[in-house]
């Protein structure tokens, strides 16, 4: 029989190895002001995302980080997916106009008669001398400038004759060839493809020089515009941040009460911590090597990351309180090794087919969602790993500890009555 708590310290010591290296870029990350560490996507600082696809096969990255600079973007991050969508990402905020407000309407007041709208009463001038038809007689534009009506005017006004307007000979055009509806894959394609192009502000001087460049040529599709705001990305740290600890203490509250214990709350929830510093630490590292970014999908898989462990972790728990009912006098640490051996089937099964899900996207799946599967990949074996060699064996050492503790207080008090005695 394999004797997983015995060699709890060897399992303590791989952790570390592990969980040290990450922490310390993690902490690295405001010491240098982000220059070591973790890598924030627009997302969280704020700046501009934009999506393209050039009808020309050939166009690379470079080409387009060269049009980039040449238009002032210095800091952009240019980067080519499998469906040759180029995505560039930049701090800068400026890049499209700001919406202008529409105009909101007046309400006009309305009368009746003359008050109606200001072309209800004619005005004619007694001086005035009109140009066309017969000439206004003193009395009758007295009258009509006096009644203030809508009667009709002294001078009748001339309406075109069926002879003055040209008449309108219809001319036959030639009927347009049809041309065949793209089927299968290309109709796929031309129905979730969008080709906006931006009209104002620096990124439309920026998309034309892209399309006169003769290494990119013209823009094919459109798949993602955005500009996120400073605002915005503060908040959207302040609910990440909250998401996790509200996550977390009611994990820890939950398996307090499920078990009746505070022990098994806070070793799952140390258990927890050691999975989110791996998957955190790792791309901390990797951002300062490798520029990987950390966007909007990562908290989501840090979300699905801690709820799966937490899952694994409470297998083993409940297996725990089960032998402790049936080997009652049995040591603890027997019997949490006991308990580890019957769900180590279980654990492993779960945690296979979900990683070889994993592994399926993360070859095949499109490069949006590369780095989402890849956290999830990464927590998805840590959570396995922390849940049978971390959580259980820490769940021993505070058990052993509380009760080492408790006979040195019995052995006190024995003492002390001894003496007295």
């Amino acid at each position: 029989m394999f004797d997983v708590i015995g060699k709890r310290n060897w399992f303590f010591l791989f952790s570390g190895l592990i969980v040290v290296p990450g922490l310390i870029f993690i902490l690295l990350t405001p010491l240098t002001n982000g220059q070591v560490g973790m890598k924030f996507s627009v997302d969280y600082t704020g700046g501009t995302v934009w999506e393209i696809q050039f009808k020309n096969p050939d166009a690379s990255v470079a080409d387009v980080a060269r049009v980039l600079n040449a238009n002032g973007i210095k800091d952009a991050e240019v980067s080519e997916d499998t469906a040759h969508y180029f995505t560039i990402r930049t701090k800068e905020t400026n890049l499209l106009p700001a919406p202008t407000p529409e105009p909101t309407p007046t309400a006009t007041p309305s009368g009746s008669g003359a008050s109606a709208s200001p072309t209800a009463t004619p005005t004619v001038s007694p001086t005035a001398t009109p140009t066309a038809g017969p000439t206004v007689s003193p009395s009758a534009t007295s009258s009509a400038s006096a009644s203030g009506s809508s009667a009709p005017s002294a001078t009748p006004s001339a309406s075109p004759t069926a002879s003055a307007s040209p008449t309108a000979v219809p001319t036959a055009s030639p009927s347009p060839v049809p041309t065949p509806a793209p089927t299968g894959y290309d109709a796929f394609a031309a129905k979730s493809c969008d080709r906006h192009i931006p009209t104002e502000g620096v990124l439309a001087k920026v998309a034309t020089d892209l399309q006169v460049d003769p290494a990119l040529g013209p823009i094919s599709c459109t798949r993602q515009e955005t500009t996120v705001g400073p605002i915005i990305s503060a908040e959207l740290i302040q609910q990440a941040v909250l998401l996790i600890l509200l996550g977390s203490l009611g994990i820890l509250i939950w398996i307090g009460i499920r078990f009746h214990s505070i022990k098994f709350g806070a070793t799952a929830l140390a258990a927890l911590l050691h999975d989110i510093i791996v998957v955190v630490g790792i791309f901390a590292i990797m951002g300062t090597f490798l520029g990987v970014q950390i966007d909007a999908l990562f908290v989501t898989a840090m979300l699905t990351v801690i709820g799966f462990s937490v899952h694994d972790t409470i297998v083993v728990y409940d297996r725990i309180r089960e032998n402790k009912a049936r080997h009652a006098g049995e040591p603890f640490d027997q019997i949490v090794n006991h308990s580890i051996l019957q769900t180590f089937g279980r654990s492993i099964n779960t945690s296979l087919t979900v990683v070889l899900t994993l592994t399926a996207l993360l070859l095949f799946a499109g490069a949006s969602i590369h780095y989402f599967i890849l956290a999830l990949l990464i927590g998805i074996i840590s959570g396995t790993y922390s849940s049978i060699f971390n959580a259980s064996p820490l769940l021993v050492v505070w058990q052993l500890w509380d009760d080492r503790r408790r006979a040195e207080r019995m052995a006190l008090a024995r003492g002390g009555r001894r003496v007295s005695g």
